[in-house]
């Protein structure tokens, strides 16, 4: 059996996520592990420039009126997603489990990938203009404190973060 490959997702895969994570896994019987974040510790200020920087004025503005998420609401955000990811997966290696990461989501792929003896580290959010122009999103969190290769991709698309 191949090592596992730990995947740390803050959007639920769907089928373009499964053909990139098909192709990493290449025929090996790899398994899967699927990291999913209770929380995605977002920042008020961050998320209103990020909306600005991607010209959406109006969810800058409504979500910097908005109220604190609820933590029930996150947790039952984090099962669905979690569920929808291992949907997408199924099949795929040796086999696809996940969990819900509670705490920072960067230390709970770290500690996963220490535990299990990965030897690869896919990371897949959406585009995040000011964490990762500035090199500080999970990705580049996770490389410097790994020494295993973090793939940074972009839920829904082909697209690789710079990592």
């Amino acid at each position: 059996m191949s090592d596992p490959i730990v995947i740390l997702t803050e959007e639920p895969l769907g089928a373009d996520d499964r053909v990139n994570i098909e192709r990493l896994v290449d025929g090996a019987d790899s398994r899967l592990l699927v990291l999913v974040p209770a929380n995605t510790e977002r920042h008020l200020l961050v998320d209103f420039l990020e909306n600005l920087s991607m010209l959406d004025v109006a969810k800058a503005f409504r979500d910097l009126a908005g109220r604190n998420p609820d933590a029930a609401e996150e947790r039952a955000h984090a099962d669905e997603t979690l569920a929808a990811s291992l949907a997408a997966l199924a099949g795929l290696g040796a086999g696809v489990t996940g969990q819900i990461v509670e705490g920072r989501a960067v230390d709970g792929l770290v500690a996963t990938v220490r535990e299990t003896g990965a030897a690869q580290a896919v990371v897949i959010t959406r585009p995040h203009a000011v964490a990762d122009t500035f090199h500080t999103d999970w990705a580049n969190k996770a490389q410097d404190q790994l020494g295993v290769p973090v793939l940074h991709l972009y839920a829904g698309s082909g697209f690789i973060g710079d990592s």
